[in-house]
C-alpha cells in the first residue's frame, strides 16, 4: 500500500511539473533543420519564419542546413532528436510524402517519426518551354509530343524532385512520351533549356519567373488549379485540357513524433499569426510563395492525401533511387 501511495504521489507531482515545462517553452535556442542547401525557396521561408518566431516567443530560432539524399539526411537528424520542441524540421513534399516511395533504404519513417506542426507554404510549378519549341499552349505541346514520341525532353532539378514528378504526372495524364533529363538543381536545367539542349521544364515558379519576364523562356501553363496572380494570362494545365492536373511544391514545420502537444499547439498558434502578417505575406509573394497555415490536423490530412497521390505516380513511372 505504501508503495502504491508513493507512486500515485509521484504521478500527481509529475503532471504539473510537465505542464510547467511545456508552458515555459521555449527557454533556450530552437533549431529548424532545413534538409537542403542554403538559398532555395524552402531555406528562405524557414529563415523568415525563424526570425519571426524568435521575436514572437522570446528565444532564438536558428536555421541549420543539412542537405543530402533528397532531404533524407536532415530529416533523419530530426527524427532521431529529443522530442522536446527544440529541434524542428522544415519538411517538404519530397521529405514527407514522396521519398518513402523512391528510396529503398530509408533511415526514418515519415508517417511514424514526425508530428505535424504547421502547413506553412506552397509553391506553384510552372511549365516553361525553350525559344526553339514551336508551341504556345498545352494542347499544341501534347499534339507535338504525340506526333513525335520520345523526341521531346523535359528537364528537372533532380530525379525524384517535385519538378520531376510534375513531369511524370503530366506524361501519365496527357498520354505522351517525353524523355526525362535530370539535373543537380534548376540552375543548369534553365541554362540548357534556354540553349535548346532540352525542350521544356517543370520548375518552381520563383526560379523561372525572371527568365519568363525577360522573354528568354515561354510559360505555357502553371501546375496549380488556379492561375498565379503574378502571371494572370498564363493558364493552368487543368484548364488547358488535362483535367484534374495539379502539382504543387509545399513545405511545413514538423517535430519529432513524441513532442508534447502543448508545445506543438504553441508553435502552431505563433506560426499562424506570423503567416497573417502583412510584411510576411509580401515577402512570400515576392518569392512566388503562398502562405497556408491552419491546425496540425489539417497538415496531417494534406500529407496523407499527397502521399497517396505521389505513390501512384512513382509506381506508374517505375522510379527507383538508391
Amino acid at each position: 500500500m505504501k508503495r502504491r501511495t508513493l507512486l500515485a504521489s509521484l504521478l500527481v507531482l509529475a503532471a504539473p511539473l510537465g505542464f510547467a515545462a511545456d508552458a515555459d517553452y521555449p527557454n533556450r535556442t530552437v533549431r529548424i533543420v532545413v534538409p537542403f542547401a542554403p538559398g532555395g525557396s524552402t531555406d528562405v521561408v524557414a529563415r523568415i519564419l525563424a526570425d519571426k518566431l524568435g521575436a514572437a516567443l522570446g528565444q532564438s530560432f536558428v536555421v541549420e542546413n543539412r542537405p543530402g539524399a533528397g532531404g533524407n539526411i536532415g530529416a533523419d537528424v530530426v527524427a532521431k532528436s529529443t522530442p522536446d520542441g527544440y529541434t524542428l524540421l522544415m519538411g517538404t513534399t519530397g521529405v514527407l510524402a514522396i521519398n518513402k516511395f523512391l528510396y529503398k533504404d530509408m533511415t526514418y519513417d515519415a508517417d511514424r517519426d514526425f508530428a505535424p506542426v504547421s502547413y506553412t507554404s506552397l509553391i506553384t510549378n510552372m511549365l516553361v518551354v525553350g525559344p526553339g519549341v514551336p508551341v504556345k499552349t498545352v494542347p499544341e505541346l501534347i499534339a507535338l509530343a504525340k506526333a513525335k514520341p520520345g523526341a521531346l525532353s523535359f528537364a528537372s532539378s533532380g530525379a525524384g524532385s517535385s519538378t520531376h514528378l510534375s513531369g511524370e504526372l503530366f506524361k501519365s495524364m496527357a498520354g505522351v512520351d517525353i524523355l526525362h533529363v535530370p539535373y543537380k538543381g534548376s540552375s543548369q536545367a534553365l541554362t540548357d533549356l534556354m540553349s535548346g539542349q532540352v525542350s521544356m521544364l517543370f520548375d518552381n515558379a520563383p526560379s523561372s519567373m525572371p527568365y519568363v519576364q525577360q522573354g528568354k523562356l515561354r510559360a505555357i501553363a502553371v501546375t496549380s488549379l488556379k492561375r498565379m496572380p503574378t502571371l494572370p494570362d498564363v493558364p493552368t494545365i487543368d484548364e488547358s485540357g488535362v483535367k484534374g492536373y495539379e502539382s504543387l511544391s509545399w513545405s511545413g514545420i514538423v517535430a519529432p513524433a513524441a513532442t508534447p502537444k502543448p508545445v506543438i499547439a504553441k508553435l502552431n498558434a505563433a506560426i499562424d499569426k506570423i503567416l497573417a502578417q502583412e510584411d510576411v505575406r509580401k515577402q512570400f509573394a515576392n518569392l512566388g510563395v503562398d502562405p497556408v497555415g491552419g491546425p496540425p490536423e489539417a497538415f496531417s490530412r494534406h500529407i496523407r492525401t499527397e502521399s497517396a497521390k505521389w505513390e501512384k505516380v512513382v509506381k506508374d513511372a517505375n522510379i527507383k533511387l538508391n
